[in-house]
This record gives structure tokens, C-alpha cells and sequence, in this order.
């Protein structure tokens, strides 16, 4: 609970106590003339709409009184820096998807193009040597040439044998990529970067917030411009559903009271009466209500009323309403 809200609920508390002891100053009674009546009063469980990052308030896209839908956004903070960190986030994603796809193709063309040529060559003077070998090799048995000679060429053959198995190997190696476990890190890393990215993309998105539920705009507790820290609400909701009756029930009457009987309920100045389901019974017994309204008191109660025309006349019902309430209909 902010300041504003708390300074609200205390002023609100007061008001019915200080209600409670003129009443019982007076000498008037709690129940109403009526049989079977009891006064109760509207109670509202808000919805308090609060980003998990801090901010300026860039933008309040609600007023106070207006009637929301799910999804309608209510306000959004300055989002400067999480956009830049979404961005740079981006940039470095595509960077390193771009490694991966590089590391996985190998050598350029050309540079492939350039081993095969030279593993080509390579072969051609294997070629030349072997069948030179063969002709010396020859020429030794009819002793026109030395043994030297022919031990020379064949060192040579051997020389280009080995050389043509270095190319041959070289221009496999060109053509499959990085090394397994390289590429393996590359990849890592992108999904990583992939996850700072989520990161930085939700980040943005909850500078933004939306109405989680329909309802009614009660308030709103900061100003376009104003700073909004972390986690302190900025619109306060209440949802239609939200809008409960609490009435102080004498224990004698508790036993004839069960969750789930219907009840009327009836307002000041209502044409009919609304009608209701019991759905808590405190397991707890209180001396004193918080809020006492009788008859009499009810007509020296002022509101503060702010005129709005929304949809279905905003749930008929507003907290902090002095209603009355008939157990037994329907039951």
C-alpha cells in the first residue's frame, strides 16, 4: 500500500469511528426500524497495476473514473535504455548466427579452388617421378647408371607422395568447417545471446502495462513526468467483481445464515434492490464493527462525488456505500 492509498484508507477509518461514537452519542440504535434488516457497507478489493522496473512516467494513457478492458494499456515509463539494450542485443544475436553459419561451411570457394590446384600439380609430379624411378631403376641393371642415383630419384617419388597426401588432407579439412567442438561454443554462445535477448525484450515490454482485468479506473497516484519506482503501483483498478457488501450479522442469527443464501441488498435512493449470495463467514467473532451507519446518520454523511458516465452506469455499487441488507430471500 502507497502513501496516497494508505493516507485514503486511514482517513477512511477514522470517518467511521468518529461516525460510530455520534451515533452512539445520540442514542441511536445500530439496527434498522425495520425487521430482519441489517446496515452494512460496500467494500472494493483494488487491483494496484505497478511495473517491476523503475522509471519516469512517460505516459498515462487512463484518468481516473474511465471504465478499462482487458489488455487497454494504462500507462507506460520512459524506455529509452531498455530499447537501446534491445537493440545492441539484436546486433550481436545477428553477429554471432552469421559465425556459426561461417563456421559450419568451411573454406571459401576459391581458397578450396586454390588446395585443388595444387593438390593436382602435386599429383602430376608423383606421376613424373614414379615413371622416371622406373627408368633409372632400369638403367641400373644394365649398369649405365649408379645406385645413387636411382636412390636420389626415389627419395624424390617418396618426397612427392607425401606431399600429395598433405593436400589431399588439407582440401578434406577445407571442406569441413571448424572443428566439431568449435562450432559447438559458437553455438552456445548464440543461444545465449538468443536468452539476453528475451531478457532485454521483456524488460521493455513491462515498461508498458495493461489492464490485467476489466474494471473501473479508481486512481491513479502519479503525474506524466513524475519518477516511478520499482514495483510501486501507479493505477489503482476495480474490478466489477471485486465489489463486495460486509455486513455485522448478531450471533443469534448466525445459525440461519449459510454460503451460497441469496440476500437483498438495498442502497439510498434505489428504485429496487440488488440482489446477492453469501460466499464468506468469518470464523471470527468481533466486539465492534469497524462501520456503523443507521438511518439517522446516514443523512449527515457527505461524499466528495466526481460525475463520470461510464458503461452500465460503473457496477451500481461503490465502496464505502451505506447499504442495507435482508437475510431469508431465497434462502
Amino acid at each position: 500500500m502507497n502513501g496516497i492509498t494508505a493516507i485514503h484508507h486511514r482517513f477512511f477509518v477514522f470517518s467511521a469511528v468518529v461516525m460510530a461514537l455520534l451515533c452512539l452519542m445520540a442514542g441511536c440504535s445500530s439496527a434498522p426500524s425495520d425487521s430482519g434488516a441489517l446496515q452494512g457497507y460496500v467494500e472494493g478489493e483494488f487491483v494496484y497495476i505497478a511495473a517491476p522496473l523503475s522509471g519516469k512516467l512517460g505516459t498515462l494513457f487512463v484518468q481516473r473514473g474511465a471504465q478499462v478492458k482487458v489488455g487497454e494499456p494504462l500507462f507506460e515509463l520512459d524506455n529509452i535504455q531498455e530499447k537501446a539494450a534491445r537493440d545492441e542485443t539484436k546486433l550481436r544475436l545477428v553477429q554471432l548466427r552469421a559465425q556459426v553459419a561461417d563456421a559450419k561451411k568451411g573454406k571459401r570457394p576459391t581458397e578450396i579452388d586454390a588446395t585443388s590446384a595444387q593438390l593436382n600439380l602435386a599429383r602430376t609430379a608423383l606421376q613424373f617421378s614414379e615413371r622416371e624411378l622406373l627408368r633409372q631403376e632400369r638403367l641400373l641393371a644394365a649398369s649405365v647408371v649408379s645406385a645413387q642415383d636411382v636412390d636420389r630419384l626415389r627419395s624424390q617419388r617418396d618426397q612427392e607422395r607425401q606431399r600429395v597426401a598433405q593436400l589431399e588432407a588439407e582440401l578434406g579439412t577445407a571442406r569441413l568447417g571448424l572443428r566439431g567442438d568449435q562450432i559447438a561454443a559458437a553455438e552456445a554462445s548464440m543461444k545465449a545471446m538468443a536468452a539476453t535477448l528475451g531478457r532485454s525484450e521483456w524488460d521493455l515490454d513491462q515498461k508498458r502495462q495493461s489492464a490485467p482485468t476489466a474494471g473501473l479506473v479508481f486512481d491513479t497516484l502519479y503525474r506524466q513526468g513524475e519518477w516511478v519506482a520499482a514495483g510501486r503501483p501507479a493505477v489503482v483498478l476495480l474490478p466489477p467483481q471485486n465489489i463486495k457488501v460486509r455486513v455485522f450479522v448478531p450471533q443469534l442469527l448466525l445459525a440461519k445464515i449459510h454460503p451460497g443464501d441469496r440476500v437483498q441488498v438495498t442502497v439510498d435512493g434505489g428504485s429496487a434492490p440488488f440482489s446477492g449470495v453469501v460466499n464468506f463467514i468469518s470464523p471470527q467473532a468481533e466486539y465492534t464493527p469497524p462501520v456503523i451507519y443507521s438511518r439517522e446518520s446516514r443523512q449527515k454523511l457527505v461524499y466528495m462525488i466526481e460525475l463520470t458516465f461510464a458503461p452500465a452506469t460503473a457496477a451500481q455499487l461503490h465502496p464505502g456505500q451505506p447499504v442495507t441488507v435482508r437475510f431469508g430471500s431465497g434462502s
